[in-house]
């Protein structure tokens, strides 16, 4: 997922724990709409702010089938570049009359947005909604959208990882974290790579790593509520990531993140790489970015069956005044049937129904594809939860790529970035 820069991510952090001192004053603000009743008569502009991407497209091509059953609902969406959301959205947040009126809120914010009391908890909205099945959308994804026993967000989209691979080069699927690193270095030459990895500084480094330290057998947070990185399992975790990166990813690659390994991936450059499952469909596509290796990919859990988990969650802001129209919509693209059309027209899923609807699997990656992403989401966890998400992330990553790079000892890296994330993460 598209991550915010460190300086912007403390700015936003900062202007948050400024911002939320007046908070009473936008929670004052009169929902005019705010009646639970939601039916075809339900009327308003809604406003929405989402990331100008192919996910945001697909959303935009159903706003006419929703319009059939709501008529009187205009949903307006201005799409972005993601580096502009966080600080438009606070600033509408805050505003006595707001920008948008609906919110899409990037897993690392929830904590912050919540208990800012910037964001409608949605309970009473979900109770009322007949046949919406709330429990339905996978564990981890809704979890990531309660704060403090409420539920702020509805999911979305998922950002599960998994591990994609070449099926005609690679037959066993790698179980353990050593037989990923020994298959890596068997498929390694001198004309492709065994892996594209993704160290890059910050974001990226945490994300890919923190799946070698669930293979590892690791976690992030321990039963007291803290961060756990200078461990065992870390260490191992770090040591062959380090191994890994030195034996068998392109050379050079050390500030690598996405777009970088999904071109060595599709271009036959490397053998395989950690990434969102749902780049599977791309890169199978017939005519796509793969070109003549298209039908050639598949995807698995991570070794050890546990990956990294990101989202985007629908919210309605505190201080939206048409929240039935916004519920209207979040009700309809998240409902069953919504995010059966919505996952049918390339959307990442986030309800386990849909992932055994025949209909669906019929499209994008097909059966096996969606049987393996309903694994990935029954046993993933986010790289953080609480407070000060983006910035713990990212202190963490910058050590993660220090030991990569050789300025830090695996020891002293885990030891700062466990030291770093608690004091970020200290109430």
């Amino acid at each position: 997922m598209r991550r915010i820069s460190s300086r912007n991510a403390i700015t936003a952090i900062f202007a948050i724990a400024v911002l939320s001192l007046v908070s009473a004053c936008s929670s004052s603000i009169k929902d005019t709409s705010a009646t639970g009743k939601i039916t075809a008569d339900t009327t308003g502009t809604v406003r929405v702010l989402m990331e100008g991407v192919p996910d945001t497209d697909v959303v935009k091509g159903l706003l006419a089938e929703f319009n059939k059953e709501y008529p009187k609902v205009d949903v307006m969406i201005e799409p972005i570049a993601y580096d502009q959301i966080r600080d438009k959205i606070v600033a509408s947040f805050q505003a006595s009359d707001p920008t948008y009126d609906l919110a899409i809120i990037d897993n690392p914010w929830m904590g912050d947005f919540a208990r800012a009391g910037f964001l409608k908890p949605l309970d009473d909205l979900i109770s009322a909604t007949s046949g919406y099945d709330y429990e339905d959308f996978a564990a981890p994804l809704r979890a990531i959208g309660e704060v403090d026993g409420k539920v702020y967000g509805v999911p979305f989209y998922n950002y599960g990882l998994g591990l994609i691979y070449r099926s005609d080069l690679i037959t066993t699927e790698p179980i353990t974290l050593d037989e990923l690193a020994a298959t890596a270095k068997k498929l390694n030459s001198s004309a492709r790579a065994g892996i594209a990895m993704q160290p890059q500084t910050g974001y990226k480094a945490f994300e890919e790593w923190g799946n070698y330290l669930f293979a590892a057998g690791g976690s992030i947070y321990g039963g007291d509520g803290k961060v756990h990185l200078n461990t065992l399992e870390a260490k191992k975790a770090l040591n062959t990531y380090i191994a890994m990166y030195k034996s068998s990813a392109p050379k050079n690659s050390l500030n690598w993140a996405f777009d970088e390994a999904l071109r060595s991936v599709s271009s036959g450059k490397s053998a395989m790489m950690v990434s969102y499952n749902w780049m599977l469909p791309t890169l199978n596509k017939v005519g796509g970015v793969s070109g003549d290796l298209a039908g050639k990919f598949k995807l698995a859990t991570m070794p050890g069956g546990k990956q990294v988990l990101g989202s985007w969650d629908w919210a309605i802001p505190a201080n939206s005044k048409v929240s039935d129209a916004a519920w209207a919509f979040i009700s309809w693209i998240t409902s069953k049937a919504g995010e059966a059309k919505r996952v049918s027209a390339g959307g990442a899923p986030a309800r386990i129904g849909v992932l055994s609807d025949p209909a669906v699997s019929s499209t994008g990656g097909g059966a096996d594809y969606y049987a393996t992403v309903t694994k990935i989401l029954a046993n993933a966890e986010p790289l953080c939860r609480g407070s000060n998400c983006d910035e713990m992330i990212t202190a963490v990553g910058t050590e993660l790529n220090a030991a990569v790079a050789g300025l830090k000892s695996v020891d002293k890296a885990l030891a700062s970035a466990e030291e770093q994330a608690n004091k970020i993460q200290t109430p």
